[in-house]
């Protein structure tokens, strides 16, 4: 890794120096590490390559010289779906391989029948491409190698519970979810465990692994269903499959509430879903436990999951009254980011020094970061470039819209700039999440795989 950027990556072992740095400070050395990153990889990405001859960069000398360097989120799902309708491994191993900077082709995909042995194939040859769950019916494949993974843990060890640092290997640590599968969830998962967990008293909600196949399946499923496309026979069998696997996780549920419920007088670290949440606060009230009876050192996070899921209106005031005053950190994260943002005290995501923040306009093709000495708050779409990847070109365009106050001092008395947690999908909203660039850069990978 290049100097500059590792010096800027290397600040976050310190965290509470690392969120006290101030803009004007950090600046200079991302643009510098920025520089030092987009020469390396126009060498090795030719899409990467290709956006900046077409834009005229040739460094990076100020923030705007990024923005035509930025891939679309959808850049990472634009293989055609046919690729894995029918199996063209090949293909696909192709398309990933035009924007890693690993070489791929002498993976083997001879044999391989579905898109779980494709990954299974990739990650014995080290390459840790991480799925999405592909809920719009297609999923987005991202290459990571080994030292992104590790570099990532560390990000999380030291930002998943600031402004608190916990010891590590100190505490019981709970898990509602899978723990094994190429998925950023299952990864943070395991984060948490080696990072934080105590020998023996690490605990997750099931041990069957994370099939992609099975995910992107469902997923195409449900679309089917709401256009109309399926058979009867195909629902029925859909909703029989699903009321089995619901029954069965009910009872894992409920088992692994017990567990949570018999740690709740030492300090634990759980973090699920609010529905999850919810869950264990039912099974609680079985065993007729009160509000408030876990220790105040237990980090409780909770978050996503609401998404077609009926919940009572109250649901967040249910689950915070019921673990009681216990220590609830925050991040702003996603599959595509390897340094997650931590929330403060008053509510705002802090950026890290390795994160470069580049708010855009809705069409991702103009910046809104002001001239510094700005006092304010700006609406727009959020964009970053991540010096920390080896495997990939970190600049992408978000479907994220954020609001960012680009005051010089957060209300927690840290240097800005700093987003505010009412980040929202434009989907979410009822809005286009068309982003101008994107169909150049499909239209580019697709020939390049042509």
């Amino acid at each position: 890794m290049s100097p500059k950027r590792k010096a800027l990556l290397d600040l976050i072992v310190t965290p509470n120096e690392a969120f006290s740095l101030s803009e004007s400070e950090l600046l200079p050395m991302r643009l510098d590490a920025a520089q030092e990153l987009f020469a390396e990889r126009i060498t090795q990405i030719p899409l990467l390559k290709n956006r900046a001859q077409e834009a005229g960069i040739e460094r990076i000398e100020k923030l705007e010289d990024l923005v035509p360097l930025l891939f679309a989120h959808t850049v990472y799902k634009s293989y055609p779906a046919s690729f894995v309708e029918k199996g063209q491994w090949q293909r696909l191993l192709q398309w990933l391989d035009s924007l890693s900077v690993p070489d791929l082709s002498d993976v083997d995909m001879d044999g391989v029948t579905n898109i779980d042995e494709w990954l299974d194939r990739l990650w014995a040859a080290d390459h840790r491409v991480l799925a999405t769950s592909g809920s719009s019916g297609k999923c987005s494949f991202l290459n990571h190698t080994a030292g992104d993974q590790e570099m990532k843990k560390r990000h999380f060890k030291y930002c998943a519970a600031w402004p608190l640092q916990v010891a590590s290997k100190d505490r019981p640590v709970f898990w509602m979810g899978q723990i094994k599968g190429p998925n950023s969830a299952v990864e943070a998962g395991l984060f948490a465990m080696e990072n934080w967990g105590r020998e023996g008293a690490v605990f997750t909600l099931t041990q069957e692994p994370l099939r992609i196949s099975e995910v992107s399946k469902m997923a195409s499923m449900r679309k089917r269903m709401a256009d109309g496309s399926a058979s009867p026979e195909e629902i029925s069998e859909f909703e029989a499959e699903s009321a089995r696997k619901g029954l069965r996780g009910i009872q894992e549920m409920r088992e692994f509430a017990d567990k949570v419920l018999e740690h709740r007088h030492e300090p634990i670290y759980l973090i699920g879903f609010w529905a999850q949440h919810l869950a264990i606060i039912e099974r609680a009230r079985e065993r007729g436990i009160a509000d408030g009876d876990f220790h105040p050192q237990s980090i409780i996070g909770a978050g996503g999951g609401v998404k077609g899921i009926p919940l009572p209106a109250d649901y967040k005031e249910q689950v915070n009254t019921f673990y009681g005053n216990v220590l609830r950190p925050g991040l702003y994260a996603m599959t595509e980011l390897s340094q997650p943002m931590p929330r403060c005290e008053s509510g705002h995501y802090h950026i890290p020094p390795g994160l470069i923040m580049l708010l855009l306009d809705q069409t991702g093709e103009t910046l809104l970061n002001p001239a510094p000495g700005y006092k304010g708050t700006i609406e727009g779409r959020f964009a970053f470039v991540d010096l920390a990847y080896e495997g990939r070109w970190g600049g992408l365009i978000t479907g994220d819209k954020v609001t960012v106050d680009f005051s010089a001092t957060c209300n927690c008395g840290r240097p800005g700039p700093v987003i505010h947690d009412t980040i929202m999908r434009f989907t979410q909203l009822g809005q286009e999440d068309t982003i101008s660039c994107a169909g150049t850069i499909d239209a580019y990978i697709r020939g390049a795989v042509a």
